[in-house]
């Protein structure tokens, strides 16, 4: 069964492999082209918790200005921050500079072709380490991932609730992975559940896989995954401040490196917490000045949701100390994660042109 399972499967991908940035297509590999283990590596950290059309230009970008981990390694890592700004989970982007510096150091800019030798490195867990191994080195690794759970529970009607069911669904993956072409199973596997077995709507008559389905046999494919409730996200508020030069100019200062989007810029506010509220009124204030209310903003993280309370004053002053200003034609490429940009846009509602533009 299994054999059949990845012969069909890998029959399909043949003819509807995706078109990815990251990605040599099957008639390539086919023909002896290799993937490039530092695009598979890079490609796999930036989609974690992330969407492929979120990636794509995050990608891009990341190629253009350190196409080799060798130049990752030598960028200094507020440039990498910057580069990562908005496509948050922000720990990724610092454990990503220690990677590549290891990379280089340790290992002359090669990556390690195991998955033991790939989980020695920093921010490289047990997925990350079987898809880099399978998909650069075409080892046969059992690789896992939200696209694969839900291709597996389907075919197979897995019952028992994520995350609980992963084991039963990493038993069965393992048992299907080809001795020959692994790393195209695998990216196989993410396609289909990708682009036909979807979350809604599966496109089940176009799946390879229909005939041995169990879950489209029973008639309620979206039935699964069953996926255990989920709790509700605690709330949190505090306040963010907002000091405009009359130039436009805003001004911003650097989160500690450990913790909540560590090393990103902000602009000063109460001290928030996933765990505790911040203050949330001009009281708080970093200096005197005047601040004027202009609304709030809701953001939503992995483990709660916050709520910031927004002030604005124009400010002509020098920056106080850890401070910079950041002017309108700049602010663009500071290291600002996605709930600073939803505060400074906040801020300057109604505001002149320049500190407009200056976000956008």
């Amino acid at each position: 069964m299994s054999t059949g399972f990845a012969a069909l499967l890998l029959d399909w991908y043949d003819r509807h492999a995706r078109d990815l940035p990251w990605r040599v297509p099957p008639s390539k590999v086919a023909g002896g082209v290799r993937q490039d283990p530092y695009l598979v590596w890079l490609s796999e950290i930036m989609l974690q918790q992330t969407t492929v059309s979120a990636v794509r230009p995050y990608f891009r970008a990341f190629v253009d200005k350190w196409p080799t981990v060798r130049e990752l390694a030598a960028a200094p890592v507020d440039d990498v921050m910057k580069a990562w700004a908005g496509l948050g989970y922000y720990s990724r982007a610092r454990n990503l500079k220690k990677c590549a510096d290891a990379v280089v150091a340790e290992y002359g800019g090669r990556f390690p072709e195991t998955e033991a030798g790939l989980r020695a490195l920093p921010g490289i867990g047990p997925y990350t380490a079987a898809a880099i191994a399978a998909i650069a080195f075409d080892r046969p690794a059992t690789v896992v991932d939200g696209n694969v759970e839900r291709v597996v529970t389907r075919y197979r009607a897995i019952g028992t609730p994520l995350p609980e069911a992963k084991p039963e669904i990493g038993a069965f993956v393992g048992s299907a992975v080809p001795g020959s072409r692994p790393g195209d199973f695998a990216q196989a596997m993410m396609d289909l559940g990708a682009t036909i077995c979807t979350p809604k709507r599966p496109a089940c008559v176009l799946c390879p896989l229909r005939d041995g389905c169990v879950a489209l046999k029973a008639g309620d494919p979206e039935f699964y995954p069953v996926k255990a409730a989920k709790k509700e996200k605690p709330k949190r508020v505090g306040a963010a401040f907002v000091a405009v030069r009359r130039d436009g100019a805003v001004l911003l200062r650097k989160r500690p490196d450990k913790g909540l989007l560590g090393g990103m810029a902000e602009v000063p506010g109460t001290d928030w917490t996933a765990r505790i509220d911040g203050a949330t009124g001009t009281e708080a204030a970093p200096f005197r000045a005047n601040w004027r209310a202009k609304g709030s903003i809701a953001h939503v993280f992995t483990h709660f949701e916050l709520e910031l309370s927004v002030f604005l004053a124009y400010v002509d002053a020098p920056p106080p100390p850890g401070y910079w200003w950041s002017n309108p034609g700049e602010i663009h490429s500071e290291a600002l994660p996605t709930v600073m940009k939803k505060v400074i846009e906040a801020a300057i509602e109604g505001a002149t042109q320049k500190p407009r533009r200056g976000v956008a």
